[in-house]
């Protein structure tokens, strides 16, 4: 176990669900901030940053990175962040092929299924 994930082990539980709320604020703002008028599908900025050719996609690859740190410092599982980090490389590589890629991008959400990943692992997932 890392000297982050001991510590938060012994972090309060309050604190925990705070810090997966404040990952999933800014997952929902990567991934679905916004909702594509008169339908039900939503993007954020990820795809909007992401339509800059291979800039945007670097850019955007440091908070999904961050997401998956934090959730390392959690203490999530090896087998979770291999989960996690794969869903990165897959968002980044899928995004490197001009507008198809941001499609998928708005489809996939990446840093949406890594909180999810998160919240199942620390068993907060609602119902």
């Amino acid at each position: 176990m890392n000297a982050f994930a001991s510590s938060a082990a012994s972090a309060r539980p309050a604190d925990i669900r705070a810090e997966v709320a404040r990952l999933r604020k800014l997952a929902t703002l990567l991934d679905a901030a916004f909702r594509i008028p008169g339908t039900k599908a939503r993007w954020g900025l990820d795809t909007l940053i992401g339509l800059l050719p291979v800039g945007g996609t670097a850019i955007m690859v440091i908070p999904s990175l961050y997401i998956v740190w934090k959730s390392w410092s959690l203490g999530a599982s090896q087998p979770v962040l291999a989960r996690m980090l794969a869903n990165v490389l897959i968002e980044a590589a899928a995004d490197l092929v001009p507008v198809l890629g941001d499609i998928f991008d708005t489809a996939f959400k990446a840093d949406l299924r890594n909180v999810a990943l998160l919240e199942a692992h620390l068993g907060l997932s609602t119902p």
